[in-house]
């Protein structure tokens, strides 16, 4: 099915290029990214005569830009990753208490997600990072928290329909016990919804931590992730643009294949829906 979604298809192989820079980048090119060349700073993209690796260009002490490219593609991907993990593993967890359990417990969880949306989402990353201090660590915690609430009240509305429906109750009739339920019954079709919406969000936390980076409260030298290098390259826009344009189209091209892939997974995973990819493969044979 997901080769007949062209969009989805390419964006799939561009999310899987991008896993393999973070995954294998820094072992491969992590000295040529640190390695400093005041000779060539600032030096123009496809300019071959200092060598492959300075085809995008150098940053301001000499640094070749593809490389730091694929090496920050690390620390990018493991922020989003590890605050969507977070967010949608608590999330979940609270979302079926409240949504499953008795009106009290529901209460109480739902009052607490109140609390966390009342705040702007930036404005209590910014005061929680200038007190823990920025690291990538407190990044994935305090992006984690802004997110919990998104699964939370999803998690708990899904869960309210679904155990109404007939196969919960004959599993209830039958003595099946709460936990069974839940993980059996009721997870498994709350499941793709919440993968669907993971599966956005994590270009909105890759949106978010590249904001916070660019702010100067978001991941510090040594490390690096595409958010710093735009802030980085935000002084010589006039000069070289080049230091901030592909960061910038890293995450732009990041996020958009994360959307595109996200509308496939939504119709692929509903069966109400996933007739749709079927009737292209049924036309095209």
């Amino acid at each position: 099915m997901l080769w007949r979604d062209k969009f989805a298809f390419v964006s799939a192989i561009v999310l899987l290029i991008i896993m393999a820079f973070a995954i294998f980048g820094p072992a491969l090119l992590g000295d040529l990214a640190t390695s400093q060349n005041l000779r060539g700073r600032n030096s123009p993209p496809f300019d071959l005569s200092r060598g492959w690796i300075f085809v995008l260009g150098g940053d301001s002490l000499g640094r070749p830009i593809l490389a730091r490219l694929i090496v920050a593609a690390q620390s990018t991907m493991a922020v989003a990753a590890g605050a969507v993990a977070t967010a949608l593993v608590i999330g979940a967890f609270f979302g079926l208490i409240a949504g499953y359990m008795g009106k009290t417990a529901s209460q109480i969880i739902m009052r607490l997600a109140d609390v966390i949306m009342s705040f702007p989402s930036l404005l209590l990353a910014v005061v929680v990072l200038y007190v823990l201090g920025p690291s990538i660590p407190n990044m994935i915690l305090v992006l984690a928290i802004t997110r919990i609430p998104i699964y939370l009240r999803t998690t708990r509305a899904e869960v309210l329909e679904v155990r109404e429906r007939m196969f919960v109750q004959a599993a209830v009739v039958m003595g099946a016990s709460h936990r069974r339920i839940v993980l059996r019954h009721i997870l498994p079709v709350i499941a793709p919804t919440l993968i669907t919406i993971a599966t956005l969000d994590f270009a909105f936390v890759m949106l978010a931590e590249s904001s916070l980076s660019f702010l100067g409260i978001g991941i510090q030298p040594p490390s690096i992730t595409w958010g710093l290098m735009v802030s980085q390259g935000r002084p010589y826009l006039n000069t070289a643009w080049w230091l901030a344009f592909w960061p910038g189209l890293m995450i732009v091209i990041t996020a958009l294949s994360l959307n595109l892939l996200s509308n496939w997974m939504r119709v692929a995973l509903d069966p109400a829906q996933r007739w749709r990819l079927e009737s292209r493969k049924s036309t095209d044979a």
